[in-house]
């Protein structure tokens, strides 16, 4: 081990937490031990949008992030050096930094991107720093741990799986010129922005191992929150990694499904808010929710969105959550007044830890 490799390693024992006069957490700090431990899964900026309401209500959150993404920085990184995509994980790190002067600096550090003639064109300086600190540390987790000190995050982000995943999807009609044929398609970036009709996705390699901390995290929580974001390539991968699904089976969690704003172009064009839960429901028949939150704007029939979440037996929240521009995004403080409002209503399950 080289001594820098150690230095950052007793950097990472010995760090203590960011001062509260420049996280502005002091507040949240004297609250620990009222507050629910909350996992969110996901990934891009739907996980972003979670984690930036989630933030606000608790100070024990969990962000677990997809790593299948092949596109851009994240899929250049992953080509060259055969590491685990950052750039999920760093948009939720992002999301988790603080709304004052420390947080929001280290925040558009993070975020961003050279532009040049040369290698480092695109590259995000946070794609740089993360992948840096993973050859350094050698642990994934360790890592994102010290990232997540250096910048004040207000919680922690993990990946899901400490491999590198290839999402692929049975499609419908990706080539227009041949629309009935169905064909496999491989590539998250190319799922993504198929203009056919997802039948089903799929990793590669099948069968995962999730990372440890992870799993343990959902098994630990009081709530698990799953979406939004995007379907088939940010909120069902998680459902595909076994050790993970296990856990949000056999969790006592209470588990939220929040559903996005408006469908995907591409991905999920034409789906109803029931058409996201019945793809949800096929690619993870056992498991169960509490409840699924939606915007009440975004939901044309309440009793068939109802009826089709009673097959988790989950019951349907709409509250508004969207931004007032009209643009499909979620208001970070609307969603956190929701989120709030569930854990609230639906019952604790005993005291908070």
């Amino acid at each position: 081990m080289t001594s820098s490799t150690s230095r950052l390693r007793r950097m990472l024992r010995e760090t203590p937490a960011v001062p509260a006069a420049r996280t502005g957490r002091a507040r949240r700090v004297s609250r620990r031990g009222t507050q629910p431990k909350v996992v969110a899964l996901g990934g891009g900026r739907g996980l972003s949008a979670s984690l930036a309401a989630l933030r606000r209500i608790t100070g024990d959150l969990t962000a677990v992030v997809t790593v299948a993404d092949d596109g851009g920085s994240s899929g250049r990184l992953r080509d060259e050096l055969g590491v685990l995509p950052p750039g999920d994980l760093r948009k939720a790190l992002a999301a988790l930094c603080g709304d004052d002067d420390w947080g929001q600096t280290w925040a558009r550090v993070i975020q961003h991107r050279f532009h040049s003639q040369g290698e480092l064109h695109d590259h995000a300086v946070g794609n740089l720093l993360i992948v840096a600190l993973w050859e350094q540390l050698g642990d994934h987790v360790q890592a994102l741990d010290l990232v997540g000190t250096l910048l004040g995050a207000h919680g922690r982000v993990l990946p899901m799986s400490a491999v590198p995943l290839e999402l692929q999807a049975l499609v419908r009609g990706h080539d227009p010129a041949r629309p009935e044929e169905v064909e496999t398609v491989r590539g998250q970036a190319t799922v993504a922005l198929t203009r056919g009709e997802v039948q089903s996705v799929h990793l590669v390699p099948q069968d995962p191992p999730a990372v440890p901390e992870a799993v343990a995290a959902v098994l630990d929580a009081d709530w698990v929150v799953l979406g939004p974001g995007s379907w088939f390539s940010s909120v069902i991968p998680h459902l595909l990694v076994p050790e993970l699904l296990e856990a949000l089976t056999r969790t006592k969690a209470r588990r939220v499904l929040s559903l996005n704003l408006a469908p995907q172009p591409g991905e999920t064009e034409g789906f109803s808010p029931q058409r996201h839960l019945e793809v949800l429901g096929r690619h993870a028949p056992k498991l169960a929710l509490d409840v699924v939150l939606a915007d009440e704007a975004a939901v044309p029939d309440r009793e068939v969105l109802t009826e089709a979440a009673k097959s988790f037996g989950a019951a349907v929240e709409l509250a508004p959550v969207a931004r007032t521009d009209g643009s499909p995004r979620h208001d970070p403080e609307l969603l956190a007044a929701a989120y709030d409002r569930i854990f609230r209503m639906h019952g604790r399950i005993g005291p908070w830890r």
